[in-house]
């Protein structure tokens, strides 16, 4: 078996550990970029803790999901600053914002010259500049990830940056500053968790780190996700899910993800104002549900048949069983209030784009086994439905 895993070079985890920011932040430089995605008073402490710290802070606001345009506004505000280090705070477009930023302010030419899909696809050569990841939310791991997804809102497609050089200088997870997240978006990111964890696991490229990861995040998801969506204020719901979108971001950089992302993927490009969250979790039980079918019916020797059941004996221990696994997503995406893709504008006439999109990006790979087009556009018609 051969594997290779990476990640942030440096992470620090736990309660008001935001507040060792700004001296790590002093060790990189004295002027930083905030990539800030999360509301401003929330973001008040740590400016001044720049500011006492010597350090000369440029806010560039993220609004939205990151667009090729914004980011290389972004640069721009960079360079105009000189810039030696770049903080992103707030979610996972706040974050990535700011790991592309950082990789283009070192890596010469233009961004199409890197972005998969729509560029040439080139490999960063040249490790960005120091970059300190500080999420606000708990789901979509992207302070540990080597990647950053960007749309091109007139091409209705989402996009990667993706190098190994992307990877941050530091990520701090500060459960605390995800306690006045609202219900809603509480419920979308840590179902992005739960999808970054359960994928990974069933992946084609998983590894005993990784699975052990996935295992832990899972585990964490379903004690407490419910709990943190229901009382924000309950310190070790919170905890738990920051922990599990750790391992989540952690997994997926280290192995892949599958279909449901495969899927999310050219649903967010063509329609932006979807939440990634929101999709993947109303994506996932019908995603499991078909590889299910696919893998006891074209491949039943594979060894992610068994991971199934694992998965079931992880979310519910009391009641286990692939049946059972199903209906505890499902009843979880109806407990916390998922809607159908079809309030976010999906229609049928989109399943068939949808679907040819899916098959080309580079989370489909990961999927334990290939789907047919006919097989996702009918997991789309499922998802779409009330």
């Amino acid at each position: 078996m051969n594997f290779e895993f990476a990640t942030a070079n440096r992470i620090l985890f736990g309660h008001g550990a935001v507040s060792e920011a700004a001296l790590a932040a002093r060790k990189f430089g004295t002027r930083a970029l905030l990539t800030l995605g999360a509301p401003p008073a929330l973001a008040q402490p740590l400016l001044e803790q720049l500011a006492q710290a010597g350090i000369v802070a440029s806010v560039f606001s993220v609004h939205g999901e990151p667009t090729v345009e914004s980011v290389l506004n972004g640069v721009r505000q960079a360079r105009a600053l000189n810039a030696d280090v770049i903080i992103g705070f707030g979610g996972g477009s706040a974050l990535d914002t700011g790991k592309a930023i950082a990789a283009l302010l070192t890596n010469p030419g233009e961004i199409f010259d890197y972005l998969e899909v729509v560029g040439a696809g080139k490999p960063l050569t040249q490790p960005s500049i120091p970059y300190i990841a500080i999420p606000t939310t708990a789901g979509t791991g992207s302070e540990v990830t080597r990647n950053a997804v960007l749309s091109l809102p007139h091409l209705q497609v989402k996009v990667s940056l993706r190098s190994p050089v992307m990877l941050p200088a530091l990520a701090i997870i500060d459960p605390e500053l995800t306690y006045s997240l609202p219900p809603a978006l509480t419920a979308t990111t840590g179902l992005d968790a739960l999808t970054q964890c359960i994928e990974p696991f069933l992946s084609n490229a998983a590894n005993p780190l990784t699975d052990a990861l996935c295992r832990e995040g899972i585990r964490r998801v379903a004690n407490s996700l419910h709990r943190a969506y229901t009382n924000g204020a309950d310190k070790e719901a919170r905890l738990d899910m920051c922990v599990a979108s750790l391992c989540g971001g952690l997994a997926l950089a280290n192995a892949r993800l599958g279909a449901v992302h495969g899927l999310a993927a050219p649903i967010g490009g063509m329609f932006p104002e979807a939440p990634h969250g929101a999709v993947c979790a109303r994506l996932l039980p019908f995603v499991m549900e078909t590889n299910l079918r696919a893998l006891a019916s074209r491949a039943p020797q594979s060894p992610a048949l068994g991971r199934f059941d694992e998965l079931a004996a992880l979310v519910q221990p009391k009641k286990q069983g692939q049946v059972g696994l199903l209906d505890w997503l499902h009843a979880t995406n109806r407990n916390l209030h998922i809607p159908p893709l079809s309030v976010y504008g999906l229609t049928p006439e989109d399943y068939p784009a949808l679907a040819a999109q899916a098959q080309k990006s580079s989370s489909m790979k990961g999927n334990p086994i290939p789907l047919s087009d006919q097989e996702l556009i009918h997991i789309l018609e499922q998802a779409a439905q009330a």
